[in-house]
């Protein structure tokens, strides 16, 4: 059965400028450390870690919603694409990230439910210089 991830986390840059930061081409793979292929555009491919993750983004818009089609290549054929889903909001401490990513099969959700940290939000967080502590995580339920 899919799950639902939902994580929210602060990181200290203005929300406009994390929304640009995830959009661009270059910035987003210089923060994981990969290519990765994005576009703005409705319907456009999306690519990351040499394709290990592969969908497309569905809906943006723009400074505040991003809604993706996400898809590993480790997933079984028959398991649904997850719909990735982040907004970006103002927050007393620079920007505020809130993530739910439905759809997430049974036999890799903790991995996927993990990798936000490891490979999103403590990269992103080393890459606008923040101090340990700089930001803050919140997991829901």
């Amino acid at each position: 059965m899919p799950n639902t991830i939902q994580q929210t986390v602060v990181l200290p840059a203005p929300p406009e400028k994390l929304y640009d930061m995830y959009m661009s081409r270059k910035i987003h793979a210089e923060i994981i450390g990969q290519p990765v292929i994005i576009s703005r555009t409705a319907d456009s491919s999306f690519r990351a870690f040499g394709g290990m993750i592969i969908g497309r983004t569905l809906q943006a818009v723009p400074k505040h919603l991003i809604v993706q089609s996400w898809r590993s290549r480790d997933w079984k054929q028959e398991d649904l694409d997850s719909t990735l889903i982040i907004s970006f909001w103002p927050d007393k401490d620079g920007g505020r990230i809130e993530l739910t990513h439905v759809n997430v099969p049974e036999h890799d959700y903790e991995g996927v439910n993990l990798g936000w940290e490891k490979y999103y939000w403590k990269p992103w967080r080393e890459y606008l210089g923040a101090k340990e502590g700089g930001s803050r995580i919140r997991k829901a339920a």
